[in-house]
């Protein structure tokens, strides 16, 4: 049924949204005040037509814009999209009923993304193709150039296409390329590709290897497991140069890592002891040394590794004590966190909240919180505030940019 809509608000998952008799709608790809012609079927308006445009309403920048998931944002003018991804963590926070200071949200450049993660698939014509997945679809849409990553990566798409034509030698195998751009080259790990047939097989390897080398990529690894490698993939976090481990975790963006670590850093300063939990390979843990002794601790033990392995590269750093532990179930409890007075988190998705759980008891004066969702951080703030922290300021930080995705790094103090 075509329906006349009026869009008043965009949801967290970036689609407009119109309220009617019959309750919401979600529209793609538009803004809030513009009036919309659709197919309405279950709440969802396919078909859309722009009767009457948002002064907002901008040109996109991406040839795949409006079929391409990635950008769902991209027609938004820059202040007020960047408004709503403040308003999305104030909403959060509400639910809560925590109110605090919430920063302008931190922006970042096109061109700057030195992780993606391609989906290769063969197309009809024979030839393997590389893209991201279709909105709301298991359609892949091929991708020969992208505003969000860094040039260096879309350069080496054709390349990359190559390396990927031997992991597609099992017709159930879907090979996903997650490629990172280090200081000493690309990095590329494999995951999607059929096992149960036996995995990749020995010509096939050979393939994929002889394509790397002619790619010049650092190195080429499957599922983690390193088929082969040139060079060490090296990431610099502050003042020491970290490898990278195969599949390991990285920040998306250089720009926003460094807006987050310069605010945690910021927020530690005066600690005599500084926790860092769920520290990954050392992003914030090098630079943290730089104010005080830092305990880290992971679950990835391959990470903790590769942050032992940067601790001779840097001088002049207060010394780093790494642990591989579960922090989801062995939380650090008070006593291994004793002589702490300041604590980073950077977890996952899914947050900390039994590790957030144990910080109440603790002597510590300053908690810094760097998130990846504002539902989760809520959830675990509050548990901080009813331990007797004050949730003094939240920064939003739009590391993907012109996605719904928002991160942020919250400061608590007692």
């Amino acid at each position: 049924m075509t329906e006349t809509l009026t869009i008043t608000r965009v949801g967290g998952q970036g689609d407009g949204i119109a309220d009617t008799a019959a309750g919401p709608v979600f529209a793609p790809l538009t803004l809030p005040g513009e009036t919309v012609r659709a197919e309405v079927r279950d709440g969802r308006a396919e078909a859309v037509e722009i009767v009457t445009a948002s002064p907002d309403r901008i040109a996109p920048v991406s040839p795949q814009y409006g079929d391409c998931g990635g950008c769902s944002l991209q027609h938004w003018a820059s202040g007020p999209y960047l408004d709503w991804k403040r308003e999305q963590v104030r909403l959060a926070l509400a639910r809560e009923g925590i109110e605090t200071e919430i920063e302008p949200t931190v922006a970042v450049p096109p061109g700057t993304r030195r992780r993606l993660a391609l989906h290769a698939r063969r197309g009809d014509d024979g030839r393997v193709i590389l893209g991201f997945k279709a909105r709301k679809s298991w359609r892949l849409v091929e991708v020969n150039a992208c505003p969000v990553a860094d040039p260096r990566l879309v350069a080496a798409f054709p390349a990359l296409a190559r390396v990927a034509e031997p992991f597609l030698e099992h017709p159930k195998s879907a090979p996903t390329l997650h490629v990172t751009l280090t200081l000493t080259g690309l990095d590329v790990d494999v995951t999607g590709v059929e096992r149960r047939s036996g995995g990749l097989s020995r010509d096939a390897q050979i393939r994929a290897i002889q394509a790397a080398g002619v790619a010049d990529l650092a190195r080429l690894s499957l599922a983690g497991d390193t088929l082969v490698m040139s060079r060490q993939p090296q990431i610099a976090f502050g003042p020491a140069s970290v490898p990278l481990p195969a599949g390991g975790f990285l920040q998306a963006v250089p720009e926003a890592e460094a807006a987050m670590v310069a605010r945690a850093v910021e927020a530690v300063r005066g600690a005599k002891k500084i926790a860092d939990l769920f520290c990954g390979a050392g992003t914030f843990t090098f630079p943290l040394a730089t104010v005080a002794p830092v305990l880290a601790a992971d679950s990835a033990a391959a990470s903790i590794a590769a942050l032992k392995a940067g601790l001779g590269t840097a001088k002049g750093l207060k010394p780093i004590t790494a642990e591989a532990r579960d922090l989801f179930r062995r939380p650090l409890a008070p006593y291994d966190l004793r002589g702490c007075d300041a604590i980073v988190l950077d977890p996952p998705r899914a947050g900390a909240l039994d590790q957030t759980a144990q910080l109440g008891a603790t002597k510590a004066h300053a908690v810094v919180y760097v998130s990846c969702n504002p539902v989760t951080f809520a959830r675990d703030a509050r548990v901080l505030i009813d331990a007797g922290f004050r949730l003094e300021r939240v920064t939003p930080v739009d590391q993907f940019l012109w996605s719904a995705h928002v991160e942020l790094v919250g400061v608590f103090r007692r």
